[in-house]
């Protein structure tokens, strides 16, 4: 099965019926600026807006509702190499404060900000810049870990701010 018909075929749907969380959030300018958790998403975390993420089970960053952060290996340290129609597979998780905080096991030092070439600010962790993909469409969705797309692969992210790579 060719994933790449899949991945179009999920963004297609998911721009005709007006895009999914993660793409919604990132391209209007929303992104999480709270809490950060190791584990289950907490109630918190799953109420809409409450602008928190997770470490949900199975290792993977999310966000408040559950969707599942990646990374970008093409990227230069802090620089996105993700922009144009890349970022409308994989939306930029943005930010218009500080980085989000953190509890349990996720490092409130490994968060940060970056500039991006249009003048948002992306969420960093561990000198990462963070992701969504438009293919991940429930929460806990991990169907873009190990994609090979737009130059590079795209992994999960680990709350040492490691690439899982089952590999």
């Amino acid at each position: 099965m060719n994933r790449n018909y899949i991945i179009g075929g999920v963004l297609a749907a998911t721009v005709l019926a007006g895009g999914g969380i993660g793409l919604n959030a990132a391209l209007s300018g929303g992104g999480p600026s709270g809490a950060v958790y190791y584990g289950a998403p907490s109630a918190a975390a799953a109420a809409p807006g409450v602008g928190t993420a997770a470490l949900a089970p199975g290792a993977a960053l999310v966000d408040s509702n559950g969707h599942t952060l990646y990374l970008f290996e093409a990227d230069t340290a802090t620089t996105s190499a993700c922009n144009g129609v890349c970022a409308h597979v994989w939306p930029p998780l943005l930010t218009h404060a500080n980085p989000p905080t953190a509890s349990g096991a996720v490092q409130a030092q490994l968060f940060g900000t970056t500039a991006r070439g249009d003048g948002t600010r992306q969420v960093t962790y561990n000198g990462h810049p963070l992701y969504y993909f438009a293919g991940d469409i429930a929460p806990g969705d991990t169907h873009g870990q190990g994609l090979n797309q737009f130059g590079g692969h795209w992994y999960v992210v680990t709350s040492a701010g490691d690439k899982i790579d089952p590999s």
